[in-house]
């Protein structure tokens, strides 16, 4: 804790300069951060679980407590509004007491309603940022969440700064934690939900803390890129297991995931070489790569990979011209990680919102920007057998060059995806996943 308590300032400091540039570019007086508001359940008197705005949790770990509110300018002091009500129902958010503390003004917000003599009095002047625009105009701010200042924010939210790495650090220790455990389940035989306990167990939260609802497939379901049944029987026959799950400290996040066989066999051989491939990707990772090379080059590799395990015929090339490569892996390479899970920024080519698409042949990328120092992104090759794609090869000349009695065998596995969280240095790469003791 006390890296955090050593960094966080010029953390802040940055943040602060980050908000005078834009705020004197755009000649408005400062940004109105909001918390979020609880959203209630159709029909019901419950809410749904609180998801704080990750604007607000980019200047203070506060990620919890709704109707909060950020004051900044980048000149003065920040502004925290801090919502503490009288209230004997639920528990309330204990007053801040931490080391971010002395560099906000904190004021306390008893009721919601209340808030309206705490904000600057010339709001137009000012921006809202946050997701309820109606609380915004209510409250008589008319600017709300300017594509000018957007862009400007998630352009260069995507280089973190030393206080950020600590957290994804710790982020992806929480993590690997819990992998370890649920690897070990799945080896004793435990079904996905008691394998999800052993995780949620392992890293010491609850389902709705995690970044992300976690995918833990066992066989067939690994397939199913963003499975999240849970099934609580066991299968007949334990084949395979793909978990892909995170956790957050101080609301960063990581994302891993791992695949494995049950037994020695030739679809553990298939995933030793997914990682040798995935572990090739991220030595690749420097500054001044394009992320989209990196993605093609992955591409290069798994057509390899079908060559070499005879899972299809022909030319490495034309295996990717011909979108058989993209049958088995469907997906991008992986994306920008940070305040959130699928983070921002991914494809800003500069500060103003010049957008940089994605080949037409490969649309579901999620970053296609040049590396810089700082950036911390995933890297996530992966190699299914999903049947609605691999038919599509059977319409043509295609079917010929794949191997269906292999792809029949594999069918029962579902599919490999290995991803680790790495940070590009100037010099080197951080696997932080691996370093921290998942291989």
């Amino acid at each position: 804790m006390n890296l955090l308590a050593q960094y966080y300032p010029e953390h802040v400091k940055l943040l602060n300069q980050r908000v005078a540039e834009i705020v004197s570019r755009e000649a408005i007086a400062g940004l109105v951060i909001h918390s979020g508001c609880p959203q209630r359940q159709f029909l019901d008197d419950m809410d749904y679980p609180f998801k704080v705005n990750p604007h607000f949790k980019a200047w203070l770990p506060i990620i919890d407590n709704p109707h909060c509110w950020l004051v900044v300018n980048g000149t003065d002091k920040p502004t925290l509004i801090f919502y503490r009500p009288v209230d004997f129902w639920h528990k309330v958010a204990d007053l801040p007491d931490a080391f971010w503390c002395e560099h906000f003004d904190i004021q306390v917000l008893t009721k919601v309603g209340d808030v309206d003599a705490l904000l600057p009095k010339n709001r137009k002047s000012w921006s809202y940022i946050g997701e309820h625009i109606d609380v915004a105009s209510e409250l008589g701010m008319t600017s709300h969440n300017p594509s000018a200042v957007m862009n400007y924010l998630h352009y260069h939210r995507t280089v973190k700064t030393e206080y950020e790495l600590v957290c994804m650090r710790e982020a992806n220790r929480i993590a690997v934690t819990g992998h370890l455990a649920a690897k070990n389940a799945f080896y004793h035989g435990a079904s996905e939900f008691e394998i999800q306990q052993e995780y949620l167990s392992a890293v010491g939260k609850t389902e709705n803390e995690m970044p992300y609802g976690n995918i833990i497939a066992l066989n067939e379901n690994a397939a199913i890129l963003h499975y999240t049944g849970l099934a609580r029987q066991n299968p007949d026959h334990r084949h395979s297991f793909l978990i892909d799950a995170g956790a957050q400290f101080h609301g960063y996040a990581s994302d891993i995931t791992r695949s494995y066989s049950f037994e020695k066999n030739i679809f553990e051989e298939l995933v030793e070489q997914m990682d040798h491939l995935q572990r090739a990707i991220v030595d690749m990772m420097a500054p001044g790569v394009n992320y989209v090379d990196l993605h093609l080059a992955c591409h290069d590799k798994i057509a390899q990979l079908l060559l070499d395990f005879k899972l299809a015929s022909g030319d490495k090339q034309g295996l990717i011209e011909q979108g058989i490569t993209r049958a088995f892996f469907p997906h991008g390479l992986g994306h920008m990680l940070g305040l959130q899970v699928h983070d921002v920024g991914g494809f800003l080519s500069d500060d103003i919102g010049t957008h940089i698409a994605s080949p037409s042949a490969h649309p579901f990328l999620r970053c296609t920007r040049t590396l810089a120092v700082n950036q911390v992104l995933t890297i996530e090759p992966g190699l299914y057998i999903i049947d609605s794609l691999l038919s599509e090869l059977k319409q043509d000349k295609r079917q010929s060059q794949v191997n269906w009695d292999f792809i029949a065998l594999l069918r029962d596995f579902g599919g490999i995806r290995i991803e680790d969280n790495v940070i590009v240095h100037r010099d080197c790469n951080e696997n932080m996943t691996r370093e921290l003791g998942l291989n």
